[in-house]
């Protein structure tokens, strides 16, 4: 049994989930963490809302809210969204908690003290039109390496290049238009010159990582400065006792604030547990760390969050670990590519947007889930068509495993009302039942690698063979007693490949188990009301009870209901 942090990239608490932002990590880490626990791992799932920085004062501004009440707002709505996807955080809490504030604190501090963090002067970009300052993501210009025209000020999603502001080439303001005025102010900053030896053997060490995440990474330390970790914001975690304590306008960089999330929301998860300490089970030793996010923030992941992990537990002798202590470095950073719209990146401020709330009314979330681990962009961009979708499900989903499973279970029903009990099974079944028990090794093996375009693949192809052979063995036509060894044989290779499904589709799982005469425990989301300081929130938890990863068998004379469809089918027209 191993310790495995699933850590799940926070989206901004500034709208509503669109398909973009759960195609690429969300649902694909919600496969990988129910697949882990299916495999006997202790598994600890956290996200939250990111509900500091610009992106929530520019919405907040639009919406004529405060900060905080926006933040609230979208926390809602985005919790709601997740828990209807099927999404199994053990904890899905915000940023704005004093957990949190108290976590980033900490890591800066203890950070500060060995050292790994320094004053230096920064340029900043201020709006003429506002006087606010800008956050690099907040600017807009022509790359000046690959010559994208949309670059921000912090990285080129095009080329993959780091940037600042000042690197762009006619930069504007993404908020007002407006061509920002340089100034230089003071910051503290991460020292990653000085990390990146450390760094580049921690990179070394790592095993299974993609290919391009890993080219990418390498490369970022090639080149590493110091990176400013505050802003001359109004709206973020202040910054402890020190030289910009008094002042109102220094906040921590939304980006230092954020990575620590993973941290507080597993000392927060922890809290509402009732044990203070149980955290450091995930932290610690043996246990491992799976990073899921776009590629955009691959950044953030392999270079500033190790980083930051270094510096606060120390990396010399004379170093001295924060009071969270020796924290591990991440074990993989999952990263994926972007789904995009007719080539468009999603994007809601740029009108190439479905949200997922939309799409749940006329899509079971099933479904939605089987498409996005089917088409999502696991390893590269891939595009979103409402008639790929409708292929997809449509033609996989309903056509080959819920016409496999409404066959098999429905001439049970009718035939015997129980699951038959063969005196042996023939041939086919004999070959039939031999592939199906292969696949969980084959099937776990490409899920631990996040292949699930190709893990998927493989169930289905299970799935065209298990109605091959009821095609050819014809059981509607036989008579005892190979009729029972058929549909014997049939609804164990169903029950084998719904066990291979549950961590894809654990809403119509259960729902097989049970037509199979099989007891099973859903697995899903519960939500939770949480207090803090006045504010009251909804908070997604577990816990969550999985089915074992292995042959469930199916016994002989166990009654079975009345089989119903599974799923409906998907119109492309009905979205238009």
């Amino acid at each position: 049994m191993t310790h495995i942090l699933v850590a799940v990239a926070w989206p901004y608490a500034n709208g509503p989930r669109h398909i973009g932002h759960i195609a690429g990590f969300a649902v694909p880490s919600d496969i990988f963490a129910r697949y882990q626990r299916m495999k006997g791992n202790q598994v600890l799932m956290v996200s939250g809302t990111d509900e500091h920085g610009t992106p929530i004062l520019v919405q907040a501004q639009k919406e004529g809210l405060s900060p905080q009440a926006l933040s609230l707002k979208y926390h809602e709505v985005i919790t709601e969204d997740l828990k209807d996807l099927g999404m199994s955080y053990d904890i899905f809490t915000r940023t704005s908690t004093l957990t949190h504030e108290k976590a980033v604190q900490e890591l800066f501090s203890s950070s500060l003290e060995n050292g790994y963090i320094t004053l230096g002067e920064q340029k900043v970009a201020i709006s003429p039109l506002s006087g606010r300052t800008l956050p690099d993501r907040y600017i807009e210009g022509t790359c000046p390496f690959c010559g994208a025209k949309d670059a921000r000020g912090d990285q080129c999603d095009e080329c993959g290049k780091e940037l600042d502001p000042t690197d762009l080439i006619n930069p504007r303001s993404k908020i007002d238009g407006s061509v920002p005025i340089f100034t230089s102010k003071e910051h503290y900053f991460l020292d990653l010159p000085a990390l990146k030896p450390y760094l580049e053997k921690w990179l070394e060490g790592c095993k299974g990582w993609r290919g391009p995440v890993m080219a990418f990474a390498k490369a970022l330390l090639k080149d590493a400065k110091p990176r400013a970790i505050t802003r001359d914001i109004d709206w973020g975690v202040p910054l402890p006792p020190g030289p910009f304590a008094a002042d109102p306008n220094k906040r921590f960089y939304v980006w230092f604030d954020a990575l620590v999330g993973y941290l507080s929301s597993s000392l927060e998860w922890a809290k509402r547990d009732g044990k203070e300490e149980e955290w450091e089970k995930w932290w610690k030793g043996d246990a491992e760390s799976y990073y899921f996010m776009g590629k955009d923030n691959i950044t953030f992941h392999t270079e500033i969050w190790p980083a930051i992990l270094m510096a606060s537990s120390g990396v010399k002798p004379e170093d001295k670990p924060s009071s969270f202590g020796k924290l591990n470095l991440p074990t993989q950073v999952v990263a994926s590519g972007f789904m995009t719209m007719k080539g468009a990146k999603f994007s809601s401020s740029r009108g190439v947007v479905v949200y997922l709330r939309d799409l749940l009314k006329t899509c079971q979330p099933d479904a939605i889930r089987y498409f996005i681990a089917a088409c999502g962009p696991e390893k590269e961009d891939s595009d979103f068509s409402f008639e790929e979708m409708e292929r997809k499900i449509n033609g996989e989903l309903v056509a080959s495993w819920g016409n496999l499973v409404n066959r098999v279970c429905t001439l049970i029903y009718r035939n015997f009302g129980k699951i038959p009990s063969p005196d042996h099974l023939d041939e086919g079944g004999e070959a039939l039942l031999s592939s199906t028990l292969k696949g969980f090794e084959e099937v776990g093996s490409l899920i631990e690698k996040n292949s699930l375009h190709e893990a998927l693949s493989k169930i289905m192809r299970l799935a065209g063979e298990a109605n091959r052979y009821l095609s050819d063995a014809e059981p509607w036509k036989a008579k005892e007693p190979q009729k029972s060894r058929i549909l014997f044989a049939a609804a164990q290779a169903v029950s084998d490949l719904n066990v291979m499904l549950s961590p894809f589709l654990p809403f119509s799982s259960p729902e097989v188990f049970s037509f199979l005469g099989l007891p099973s425990s859903p697995s899903l989301p519960k939500v939770r009301k949480v207090e803090e300081e006045g504010e009251e929130w909804s908070e997604i938890c577990g816990p969550y009870e999985a089915e074992k990863w292995e042959r469930h068998p199916v016994a002989p004379s166990s009654p079975v209901p009345e089989p119903h469809a599974l799923f409906r089918k998907f119109e492309a027209k009905n979205e238009a």
